[in-house]
C-alpha cells in the first residue's frame, strides 16, 4: 500500500518523511504496518526533551541548540508541541515561526503537533513522530512542549535527556519545582540570566538539588560543625555536577541568554556529558526498556478503548444498564466486570 513511500522514505527523501509523520501523527490506514517496518531502525536518535513554564525560551534556547548541532554536521528534528488552534484543531505553528533561522536549513526538520486538548500538554503522537524521526536516521530529536500541565512528566517518559527552562520572572522557584520538575530534569537551565534575579534562581535550585540528593554530606567528616550554609552547599552540588562518577547523576544548573546564543556551548557540552553517564551507567538501556513498555501499554488502551466505544453493540449494553446505575441497583464496578466479561472476543481479536 505504501511501497513508493516507503522507497522514497529509505533514500532519504524529506518529502517522504512528511507524508510518513502526517499517516502516523493521524493514524491513517496503514499506519501501524509502517512503525512495524521501521521499528528496527530505532535507538540511533538522542531524544531530548525541552520544558518549563510559558514565556522562558524554550523555542530560542531550541534554535540555538540546533544551529550548534549543525555546526558539528548533524542532522536536527524539532518536535514542537503547540496548543491546539480552536479554529482548525491544528497547531498554531508559533513555533515555526520563531525558528526561522533554521527552518530552511536542510539537515533540520520541524514539525508542530498540536495538544489536541491532552491533559499532559503533549500530542499523543509525539513519541511515534519521535519514533519516524529516529528511523529516517536523524541524529538529535529535540521535543519541546508547551509546558503546562504535566507535560513535564510527559517529556521525561518520552526522552532520553530532559532539559527544564526556567527564567528569573518564573515567580517562586520552589513553587515551580513543586510539579515535578526536581525528579524528571536531568539539567537545568536558567535562561534569560542577564536578568535581575537569575543568580538567586540558580542558587535557590542548586540548595533544592543539595538537600534533595544529599550531596551537601558526601564526603564531609561526621562531627559537629559541617558547614550547612547555603554558599558551601551550592559548591558541593556544582562540584557533583562536573564529576565523571558514572554512577551517580547529579543535574548541572546552567545560565544561557538566548537570543544571545550566550551558553549554549556549555549547555551541548552538559547534554553530551549526561548521554555519556546514561551509557557508562546502563541507565540508558533501563530508559529506553521503559519507555518501550509504555508504548505498549498506550497501544493495548488505545486498541481497547477503540475497540469496545466503537462498537454500537457494547454501547447499546451499556446504555440499557444505566437504569440499574440510577436506582443503586447496579455498581459502575460490577457494570464495568460485566461488560469486560462479554466483551472478551472483541478484546482479543487479532485485528482493528
Amino acid at each position: 500500500m505504501h511501497e513508493r513511500l516507503i522507497a522514497d522514505f529509505a533514500a532519504g527523501k524529506k518529502a517522504a518523511l512528511a507524508r510518513a509523520i502526517s499517516i502516523v501523527e493521524n493514524h491513517r490506514p496503514g499506519f501501524e504496518e509502517l512503525l512495524a517496518i521501521w521499528h528496527s531502525r530505532l535507538g540511533h536518535a538522542r531524544r531530548i526533551g525541552i520544558t518549563g513554564p510559558p514565556g522562558a525560551g524554550k523555542s530560542t534556547l531550541t534554535t540555538g541548540l540546533t544551529k550548534a548541532y549543525r555546526a558539528q554536521g548533524l542532522t536536527v528534528g524539532i518536535i514542537a508541541v503547540d496548543p491546539t488552534s480552536p479554529f482548525t484543531g491544528g497547531a498554531l505553528l508559533g513555533d515555526r515561526i520563531r525558528m526561522e533561522e533554521v527552518a530552511l536549513d536542510p539537515g533540520v526538520y520541524i514539525r508542530s503537533l498540536a495538544t489536541r486538548g491532552s491533559l499532559g500538554g503533549l500530542s499523543a503522537a509525539t513519541r511515534e513522530t519521535s519514533d519516524v524521526l529516529d528511523a529516517f536516521g536523524i541524529d538529535r530529536i529535540l521535543i519541546e512542549t508547551v509546558g503546562v500541565g504535566q507535560s513535564e512528566l510527559d517529556v521525561a517518559r518520552t526522552a532520553d535527556t530532559s532539559l527544564v527552562v526556567l527564567v528569573p520572572e518564573s515567580g517562586d522557584s520552589i513553587q515551580t519545582l513543586k510539579a515535578g520538575l526536581m525528579e524528571i530534569a536531568d539539567i537545568f537551565t536558567v535562561n534569560k540570566a542577564d536578568r535581575p534575579g537569575a543568580d538567586r534562581l540558580r542558587n535557590e535550585i542548586e540548595v533544592m538539588l543539595g538537600m534533595r540528593s544529599g550531596a551537601t554530606m558526601r564526603n564531609v567528616p561526621a562531627h559537629h560543625g559541617v558547614d550547612l550554609s547555603q554558599n558551601n552547599i551550592v559548591k558541593q552540588v556544582r562540584a557533583a555536577a562536573k564529576s565523571d562518577d558514572s554512577s551517580h547523576w547529579t543535574p548541572p544548573v546552567l545560565r544561557t541568554v538566548g537570543v544571545k546564543d550566550e551558553g549554549i556551548d556549555e549547555l551541548v557540552g552538559a547534554l553530551d556529558r549526561h548521554f555519556r553517564y546514561l551509557e557508562d551507567s546502563g541507565a540508558l538501556r533501563t530508559r529506553r526498556r521503559a519507555r518501550l513498555r509504555e508504548r505498549v501499554v498506550e497501544v493495548v488502551e488505545d486498541k481497547a478503548r477503540r475497540r469496545l466505544w466503537g462498537d454500537a453493540a457494547t454501547n447499546q449494553w451499556l446504555e440499557d444498564r444505566l437504569p440499574d446505575l440510577e436506582t443503586g441497583a447496579a455498581t459502575p464496578f460490577a457494570i464495568a466486570d460485566d461488560l469486560l466479561a462479554r466483551s472478551v472476543d472483541l478484546l482479543t481479536r487479532t485485528s482493528g
